[in-house]
């Protein structure tokens, strides 16, 4: 165990200064079994060690890679026993996904070590309420998302602006962005955060394309075929459809076109969109009121992701669209309505950019890509980059 914690110590110690993620201060770190899911290359390693740096002087803490060598002879209920006969009481356990039976290892730390607080990070596609009994009721989850526009402000800027609320952007969003562009001109940043700013990769040597790529691939390679148990041979098809989805999203699919050009069912082609939208790949934008259908459009799940098949440069209207779905999805219900582009939470109808041909009533609310401040039911696009 000891050489586990001179690992924890030289990770520690090489960890570069990087921005507080606003999920740190919504955790209730007292809990006892905490999981935080989060798709591949959004922190969560960062997000655990600074955790553990944070608690380094109240509390005896180990992290641990479940990927180590370590676990091929040993189990997360043996660490944990000999962890806890040495005083130890906050394990954080990294990739979980990668160890055989962790789940109910896991509920056996529960149930027999009641002193000790066990932090464990996943996949997105790991659905622990939907599929998993042993935790359902017993570890508390939460989703570490890629930065948002207001955590990558902060860090580009030094400033410190707080979260809002959809519900304060809409009614206030006069106040909060003449407070805001007093400071800052966020106008800026928004491009450079639109092509490279969700993903944490900004913060290292700057090799965010290349980064991406291998990322994306890993998560197809890794988490999707081992998570969704995807005979390796067909991921040259996921590959492709993710492809496609990026050089033409957001669009309307025609599964029976997919399905021929990927050389496979319709009915494979709905799974795969499912396991792409588990693994953060892609959003799937269903009209309101129908979430087992066909969707209506399909977005990539971020706007980084579009710059993967840019080559003939990225069309701005559908960044914007797919800029407002990530930022407001995280936390809010987004569907397709009959007036505008989305329905968020059923009673707000929104617009997006400038050149939207969505219909819209008086009570629309435009989201403007060009504006510092807006005006009555026209609110600057970035500003909806402050909801977490």
């Amino acid at each position: 165990m000891q050489t586990l914690f001179d690992i924890q110590k030289d990770l520690m110690q090489s960890l570069a200064p990087t921005v507080k993620r606003g999920l740190a201060d919504q955790i209730n770190w007292d809990d006892r079994l905490i999981g935080i899911k989060g798709s591949r290359g959004v922190g969560k390693t960062t997000f655990l060690l600074n955790y553990a740096k944070s608690i380094a002087n109240k509390k005896k803490c180990l992290y641990v890679d479940l990927n180590d060598f370590y676990f091929s002879t040993q189990s997360i209920i043996s660490l944990a026993d000999e962890f806890v006969k040495t005083g130890g009481d906050t394990l954080l356990l990294d990739q979980v996904y990668k160890y055989p039976n962790w789940s109910q290892e896991l509920r056996h730390c529960y149930d027999n070590y009641p002193d000790l607080h066990v932090v464990f990070t996943g996949s997105p596609v790991m659905r622990l309420k939907e599929e998993n009994p042993l935790l359902h009721g017993f570890a508390k989850v939460y989703s570490l998302e890629g930065f948002s526009f207001r955590e990558y402000l902060n860090n580009a800027s030094g400033n410190n602006f707080r979260p809002f609320t959809l519900k304060e952007i809409v009614e206030d969003h006069q106040t909060i962005a003449s407070e805001i562009t007093q400071r800052v001109k966020p106008l800026a940043y928004f491009a450079d955060y639109l092509r490279h700013g969700f993903y944490p990769y900004f913060l290292d040597s700057g090799a965010d394309y290349v980064t991406l790529v291998k990322t994306i691939n890993l998560v197809l390679e890794v988490e999707v075929s081992s998570l969704e148990q995807i005979d390796i041979r067909c991921l040259p098809k996921l590959r492709r459809l993710l492809y496609i989805i990026a050089a033409q999203a957001p669009f309307q699919p025609n599964v029976s076109k997919l399905s021929a050009v990927i050389e496979t069912s319709r009915a494979t082609v709905m799974k795969y969109l499912l396991y792409l939208k588990h693994a953060r790949l892609i959003h799937l934008l269903y009209p309101v009121g129908d979430t087992v259908g066909k969707p209506a459009h399909i977005f990539l799940q971020n706007p980084n992701l579009m710059y993967l098949c840019s080559y003939g440069g990225v069309n701005r209207e559908a960044l914007y669209k797919t800029f407002f779905f990530n930022q407001l999805g995280y936390r809010n219900k987004v569907e397709r309505g009959a007036v505008g582009d989305f329905c968020v939470d059923e009673d707000r109808c929104f617009t997006v950019g400038t050149q939207s041909r969505a219909p819209r009533d008086s009570n629309t609310i435009e989201a403007h890509e060009m504006i510092e401040r807006g005006q009555g039911n026209t609110i600057p696009l970035w500003l909806f980059g402050f909801l977490y």
